[in-house]
């Protein structure tokens, strides 16, 4: 048994983790790694914007932010908690990797779909997004995730798996025995009416260093793309689930007597002949309702709506 005395020990260093990243080719220099973010960047400017204009009907600038280097965990908290987060797969590319956007351009997006002229909206301050406003940026996300696809051109051609976008302040922290990678930050800016955003592609920079990134081919080969990513949204949309309330007015009592209730009291309806329900969804009213029955089940039959199919969808988002 060789015993290490104090003059040999005094020799033993740690190895440099950084040093040992890059010999591994998990870790790159500013300027490898800044033209991979360029090139991807330019075909993000060059592919997106067709997906949002032949969605909502309005230019969306699309353009290259920069990049920005350093452990994933890290790069994904300065994002923010009022950041929306994905975590993708692309097989044969990259088994893990994460696209965030900030809430004030999707809060505006969904507000462009709906009808509203972009340069009339306020600009939003960034919160967490409702699940309604997930639902409509699933489709966000996944072109983002499509343009990445055609960028690096995996081989199988498998399509990427995106997982249902979640609030920044949601995600689960990062597990403590799994040691953080070298990433790198794709940053665009995403500009609607007075909004100016940003989402970011954060990729292990082991994986872009490994990366050829193809140029955007010639305008009108992504028709179809765009046309089946536009119908899909426009469904997302519709097929949000929304939970209904109904509210019925009861006739009047004095405090007094509403002091007084004890279970199995009975409070009559304001209502003496079809009793009159207010539905709303989100706080806003929508349907005038008279109360019904139908077999075993209590019912409401539809009356009046408050306003067209559009304001509807807009007081529900809103």
């Amino acid at each position: 048994m060789n015993i290490m005395n104090p003059s040999t020990a005094s020799n033993v260093y740690a190895f440099d983790k950084r040093l040992l990243a890059r010999m591994a080719g998990a870790l790159g220099d500013d300027k490898t790694i800044g033209r991979i973010a360029l090139d991807l960047g330019h075909v993000f400017s060059e592919r997106l914007p067709d997906l949002l204009k032949q969605e909502t009907g309005h230019d969306i600038a699309i353009g290259y932010a920069g990049f920005k280097m350093g452990l994933r965990n890290e790069l994904i908290a300065e994002l923010g908690e009022a950041a929306l987060l994905s975590d993708v797969t692309l097989r044969n590319w990259c088994a893990d990797f994460q696209i965030g956007c900030d809430s004030p351009v999707l809060i505006t997006l969904v507000e462009a779909l709906l009808g509203a002229e972009p340069t009339d909206i306020e600009e939003p301050l960034p919160r967490a997004l409702s699940k309604i406003e997930i639902d409509v940026a699933v489709p966000v996300f996944e072109g983002i995730a499509e343009v990445v696809r055609m960028a690096v051109n995996a081989p199988g051609s498998f399509e990427p798996v995106v997982a249902r976008p979640h609030n920044g302040a949601e995600r689960l922290p990062p597990d403590p025995a799994l040691e953080d990678i070298y990433a790198a930050s794709i940053d665009m800016t995403c500009g609607l009416g007075p909004v100016l955003s940003t989402f970011s592609v954060i990729v292990p920079q082991s994986v872009l260093l490994k990366t050829q990134i193809v140029p955007p081919r010639s305008a009108g080969q992504n028709d179809s793309m765009k046309t089946d990513w536009s119908e899909q949204l426009e469904e997302q949309i519709r097929r949000s689930a929304v939970t209904l309330e109904a509210r019925i007015q009861l006739e009047s009592l004095t405090l007094d007597t509403i002091s007084r209730l004890q279970p199995g009291d009975v409070i009559p309806f304001h209502d003496g002949q079809d009793v009159r329900v207010e539905v709303n969804a989100n706080g806003r009213d929508l349907y005038v309702c008279e109360f019904g029955r139908s077999g075993a089940r209590y019912t409401v039959r539809i009356k009046d709506t408050h306003g067209s199919e559009e304001d509807i969808l807009r007081h529900i988002m809103s």
